[in-house]
């Protein structure tokens, strides 16, 4: 099988809202001038040239399943390439130079690139030619991982923090508990959405346990203090965390009460998790792509 079950139900999920709503992704503007303007991005810039992660790729504007990453191969050229689509996932049209065939996405038109035939690079002899720009990435999973959802100001320290614990397969960034769909990064730093910068983890529970997680996040940011981390001032930046389920919640109480009973200051909410949004991919995996260090967040000990 190409897909765990667990992220089939996840891609499936997402397409079917976006099918219902007809409320497109919001795009910047240079995914705007690739998507709708039918531009290409720079030549081995993209964020998906190099990528070899098993899962699903998917639309950037629409979330529709495009490719699974079986079908990805390195043809050298500088773009993302796949030798086959999901079945009646992409649609063929004669491109403007009256030479070339274009790619779209058959849910919502998005331009993906282009198709070239007859170049030997793999049996099925075809190649789709696809901008990083115009692609989402879903990640295989399988069906023992488990998430979890914390806010602890600044998601880019957060985020590099859980990432070097073992059993924690993938982090993201993101936001969850506002107003309205598909934030931007901007809109939640108004103050005005009620979002918080949060972070998706999804993690093996036979390598580390949940309190092992929520234990970590205490101990890596200062939960202390309101509405803020550090520099960070503002709703965003204000530490929660978010269950999913109640076993979740009744471990976070619990590490909470022990703080308590340490004379801590636990200015840290409990609430059920709603919709998380990840957000603007050069947010993902921030120190890791800068080389940076967090300059608001550090670990300390706390618990034995």
């Amino acid at each position: 099988m190409k897909s765990t079950t667990f992220a089939l139900l996840i891609i499936a999920f997402i397409f079917l809202k976006g099918n219902e709503s007809m409320n497109y992704n919001k795009l910047t503007p240079l995914e705007e001038q690739v998507i709708i303007h039918k531009g290409t991005e720079r030549p081995f810039s993209g964020k998906y040239y190099k990528h070899d992660k098993s899962g699903t790729y998917l639309c950037k504007r629409c979330n529709a399943p495009l490719y699974h990453s079986d079908d990805k191969f390195d043809s050298g050229c500088g773009w993302p390439s796949f030798e086959d689509e999901i079945e009646n996932a992409v649609k063929r049209n004669p491109d403007v130079d009256g030479i070339r065939t274009e790619i779209v996405c058959a849910n919502c038109g998005a331009h993906l690139g282009h198709i070239f035939l007859g170049e030997g690079f793999t049996d099925k002899n075809t190649r789709h030619c696809v901008n990083s720009l115009s692609l989402n990435f879903i990640e295989e999973v399988s069906p023992e991982t488990q998430r979890a959802i914390f806010a602890g100001g600044c998601f880019w320290g957060v985020e590099y923090h859980f990432q070097k614990l073992d059993g924690v397969l993938q982090v993201i960034s993101g936001y969850i508990g506002g107003k309205t769909e598909n934030p931007t990064y901007k809109e939640v730093c108004s103050g005005s959405t009620g979002f918080a910068e949060a972070v998706e983890i999804t993690f093996d529970p036979e390598i580390v346990s949940y309190e092992k997680l929520v234990k970590l996040f205490f101990e890596i940011h200062d939960f202390t203090q309101i509405n803020r981390q550090g520099p960070d001032i503002g709703e965003q930046y204000r530490s929660a965390i978010f269950y999913l389920d109640e076993g979740q919640k009744k471990t976070a109480n619990k590490i909470i009460k022990q703080l308590l009973k340490m004379d801590y200051d636990v200015a840290t909410t409990l609430g059920k998790a709603e919709k998380f949004y990840p957000a603007e991919d050069y947010h993902q995996d921030y120190y890791l792509k800068t080389g940076k260090y967090p300059y608001c967040h550090s670990y300390r000990k706390i618990f034995d």
